[in-house]
């Protein structure tokens, strides 16, 4: 792999480094978790995003997208980052459900939902997991009833990511009788449809970040089932590996949040551990990023991505919890100011935030137990 920019991607870079710092807000958005006013500030964002073309820039161009290369985008996700860009509240929709739908959707699914996910005009949820079935997705038990053209969904769905205000959802139903991986399929729905309830669930700091779905008797056209018939589990794995392997936690994120850690070690370091910890966090970081741009130059050259998604998602997910971690330290007693409380330094309260977030990265995407079993079984040929 040739690890130098060629002069086209480089002026691709300059082109998006510009546009930010034209655009970026000059003060950061309010949470777009905690009230309904953050939320829509984000959504405007998404749109501010769009009309620059830069909401998902590897679409096609008739989606909402401008039809470049996963390099491009990682370069877009640098640069995005470096400049302090908003969080994007539509990541479920862009990052998971985007790229499946332009793998497995029909002309007339990509016409519909595409654009108006890359316009911010439809927010989606993530509407996998339920009380008995999380890391395990082949449990799930909501049930999908073929009537004619429609499909009757009835069940519970739990720890739904931006189901609270979000506009529609993408779930995994199965037949009825059937049972594991058989007779699942991924469905499409929206959130204010009749039969659906929407129950917010708060995370430790009180933010909520999740809610649980009461689906009863609530009818969808079959025209919103994403793939064929009963072949849920194949869509979902797709979703899976961009989920774990490629697009949900882009190098960016970590490099960034790896160069900031540095500086708060310039300033407050003295114990030699908590400087090897540093270091290690910054070499973590550009690791994943080198093993990211790997995997996009397979997917570029006709590759597929594999069970390896694992081993990438739980590397990321160990490496921000002990980036956090490590930053806490060198806070000492600093590390426990919390955002809005009176004195409390922003940067100091923004490591407690991610500290506090990164608790949750080994458990949401599959959890990291889960993925060990699918390296051991899947990559290793271990028995089960």
């Amino acid at each position: 792999m040739d690890l130098r920019y060629t002069p086209e991607e480089q002026a691709f870079r300059g082109e998006v480094r510009q546009w930010m710092a034209e655009h970026v807000p000059a003060a950061p958005l309010p949470d777009f978790d905690s009230t309904r006013a953050g939320f829509e500030a984000h959504r405007e964002w998404e749109r501010t995003l769009h009309k620059g073309g830069w909401g998902m820039v590897t679409w096609p161009a008739q989606y909402g997208g401008r039809g470049l290369d996963l390099i491009r985008w990682l370069i877009f996700e640098e640069e995005y980052y470096r400049a302090g860009a908003p969080g994007r509240v539509n990541q479920n929709g862009i990052f998971l459900l985007g790229p499946t739908l332009i793998e497995y959707g029909t002309p007339e699914q990509k016409a519909r939902f595409l654009p108006a996910m890359a316009a911010g005009d439809d927010i989606w949820a993530q509407a996998w997991s339920e009380p008995g079935a999380g890391s395990d997705l082949a449990g799930v038990r909501a049930t999908a009833t073929r009537d004619g053209d429609d499909y009757i969904l009835s069940g519970h769905k739990i720890w739904s990511s931006r189901a609270v205000h979000a506009d529609r959802a993408f779930g995994l139903f199965r037949e009825p009788g059937s049972e594991r991986h058989k007779g699942l399929s991924l469905i499409l729905f929206p959130l204010d449809a009749p039969g659906v309830t929407v129950k917010p669930i708060q995370r430790l700091d009180g933010k909520p970040v999740f809610a649980e779905l009461f689906l009863d008797d609530v009818r969808i056209p079959v025209a919103n089932r994403l793939g064929e018939e009963g072949q849920g589990w194949a869509v979902c794995m797709s979703t899976a590996g961009f989920e774990r392997g490629l697009m949900l936690r882009s190098p960016a994120r970590f490099q960034v949040a790896a160069a900031k850690l540095v500086e708060l070690w310039k300033e407050r370091g003295a114990d030699p551990l908590l400087g090897a910890a540093v270091m290690q966090a910054w070499m973590d970081a550009d690791a994943y990023a080198l093993s990211i741009y790997a995997t996009a130059s397979r997917l570029m050259a006709g590759g597929a991505i594999g069970p390896e998604t694992s081993t990438n998602k739980i590397f990321w997910s160990e490496m921000d919890l002990n980036l956090h971690k490590t930053a806490l330290s060198l806070l000492g007693a600093e590390a426990e100011f919390t955002a809005g409380l009176p004195g409390a330094p922003a940067p100091v309260a923004d490591w407690l935030d991610g500290y506090v977030f990164s608790l949750a990265g080994p458990i949401y995407a599959g959890a990291n137990e889960i993925q060990r079993n699918i390296i051991a079984e899947r990559m290793l040929g271990m028995p089960r």
